[in-house]
Parts: structure tokens; sequence; C-alpha cells
């Protein structure tokens, strides 16, 4: 599907995230112990570590607020200058804080004054070389999300290059059969292949569900003109339908798999559904199909179901990272197909 190679829009985007700020806590506990146990400390080392910890804690949070802040400006800026402005804000972070603190600490005169200006250059020869690791370990963190994310790009085309073809052969040797054997039909039918085609080929990498509903169902009305009394539909759609996009085909190959594994095999048809439910938290579609019975005379159906739906789970899972599924298989005698999406 198309869209930006990361999930998200800018590199900072990921320092938002509740599990990159526990991670900036957790080194910067490690740095205060690190800083604590280093030989000839002349103080207590666990007052040391209390008070680093305070130190550096102090100056991570405060200096991701303030790109926070001004992420929207950031925004606009490439990577190597946002990443000369947050050494730049965590420097002056620190320099703010050993001065906050001296005018509340001040010890005064005496054999154990704290000289100031040693501790903030200090201070900022440690804010400097970590912020500059940490640098580092994130360019690399994102170039690494990056060439996953273009990966899973290339899978995904590659799934859509194998449904589409297959999408169209079928839907095609259905409009041929059609407008030969029901000439009053043909305007209709040309109408709805039309629209079936042009969300085939329109390179859209999502929809509102509602569009892709109607798309399901303009397949299903060509496929009941050519099945007849043969296949018996279904529908159980709230209106309105709730507004959410989904990757386009994506539920499609769900009812043309039902037809060609559940209804067309069978001399007697079948029945197909299709419902939508909302709990409130999710979006279920559910396509369930009868099976062919040996003892109704169906002729054996060819091996499916593989290239749609895996082509249908991995673009659900990439538009909602990870949020959304697809749950497939036989249940209560029929072929049940389930997408639950997030809402």
């Amino acid at each position: 599907m198309a869209g930006p190679a990361p999930s998200d829009t800018h590199p900072l985007d990921a320092l938002w995230q509740a599990n990159a700020i526990v991670w900036l806590i957790i080194c910067g506990e490690g740095l205060a112990a690190v800083l604590a146990l280093t030989p000839g400390l002349a103080t207590d080392r666990l007052v040391y570590f209390g008070l680093a910890s305070l130190w550096i804690q102090w100056t991570t949070l405060l200096t991701l607020a303030l790109l926070y802040l001004a992420r929207h400006w950031l925004s606009r800026l490439g990577p190597p200058q946002v990443a000369a402005i947050a050494l730049v804000l965590a420097l002056g972070v620190g320099w703010v804080i050993t001065f906050v603190i001296r005018a509340y600490l001040e010890p005064g005169a005496g054999p154990h004054r704290v000289d100031w200006l040693a501790l903030a250059l200090q201070v900022s020869g440690i804010t400097l070389a970590v912020g500059l690791l940490g640098l580092a370990a994130f360019h690399n963190h994102w170039q690494g999300r990056v060439a996953a994310s273009r990966a899973k790009q290339a899978q995904l085309e590659a799934l859509q290059a194998r449904i589409r073809p297959h999408f169209l052969f079928n839907t095609l040797n259905t409009g041929a059969a059609l407008v030969h054997a029901r000439p009053g039909e043909a305007e209709q039918l040309l109408l709805d292949l039309s629209d079936l085609f042009r969300a085939a080929l329109s390179g859209e990498s999502e929809i509102p569900l509602a569009d892709e509903l109607a798309l399901a169902r303009r397949y299903l009305e060509i496929e009941a003109l050519r099945f007849g009394p043969r296949l018996r539909l279904s529908w159980n759609v709230p209106d309105p339908v709730p507004g959410l996009r989904v990757p386009t085909l994506s539920i499609q190959p769900l009812v043309e798999n039902a037809i060609r594994h559940g209804v067309e095999p069978a001399a007697d048809g079948g029945a197909v559904d299709v419902s939508v439910a909302s709990d409130g938290r999710h979006v279920t579609v559910t396509v369930a199909n009868d099976l062919p019975s040996p003892r109704s005379g169906a002729r054996p159906a060819h091996a499916g179901h593989q290239v749609g739906l895996a082509s249908v789970r991995s673009r659900i899972e990439a538009l909602t990272e990870g949020r959304g599924r697809l749950e497939a298989g036989v249940s209560g005698g029929r072929y049940v197909a389930t997408l639950i999406l997030p809402l």
C-alpha cells in the first residue's frame, strides 16, 4: 500500500511513544549508577546516585518537553538540524538546572564550597557525550525502522500485484458469461464492472469502509446474476456505516472466496452472509459461507483462500500497525472470515 516508508511521519515522532520515554528514563538511571560507581568518589555513593539521577532525569524530560512543544516547527527541519537543536536544548537545560539548584543549595564559604562553574562544565561535557551517543543510537534505530518498513512495503506490493490480476481475471470471466447469456442485463453489469475495475486500478491504498462494502455488494450482485437462485445473499450492515478506512479490496476478496469455494462447487449453491458490527472499540466485518457437502453433488473446489487472505491480512496489519487482524477458518460447519478493525 502507498504511504510513507516508516509508520511515523518524522523521526521525532518516535520520541513521544511511551516505550521510548521509558527507555530514556532507564538509560538515565544507568548513567547515574555508572557515575556513582566512579573510583575515588569523595561523597556517599548512594547520595551521589540520587543527585545524579535527579539531574539526568530533569535534563532528559525537560528537553523532551521542549522538543514536543516545538514539534510543529521542528517538523519542517531535516534530521541533522533537529539533532543539533536537541543537543543545544539539552546543554541549555543542564546549565539552567545547575544554577537553579545553586540558587537554593549554595552552601556559602567553607572547605566544602561547591565550584558551580566547574560543575556546570562537567555536566555539559557529560550531556554532550551522552547526547552524541544517544543520537547515534537513535539514528541507527530509525534507519532500521525505515528499512523494515520498506521491506514490508515491498512485500505488500508483491501481494497486491498478485491479487489484482486474479480479481480482474475472475470478474471478466463472469462478465463475459453474463453478457452472452443475458444481454438485457449487460448495461448494469458493465457499470458494476467499471466501478470494480476503477477501484482495482486506482492505486489508492485505502478507502472508507462504506465504499469497500459497496464494491463487495456490486461484485455479489454480478455473481447473483450468474448463479441466480443458487446464490442466497444476506446483508446485515448498520446505517450509517462506521466511519473508518480500510485497505482497498480488503472485503471483496473475502466474498470472492466465499463464492468460489462455497457456492460455485455445490450443485445447489449456498448462502453467503455479510455482516458489520461495532462494540465501540472495534468494528467487525464478517463474511460467512456454506461449505459444499460431498453428498450434494459438489464439484471439487480449487485450492484457495491463501493469496487473497494473505494479502488482506498483511494490509490490515500494516494499516492498523498490528492492532487489526483477520481471522479465518471453519466454524459451525461454515467458512467464516472476520476482519477486526480498531476504531
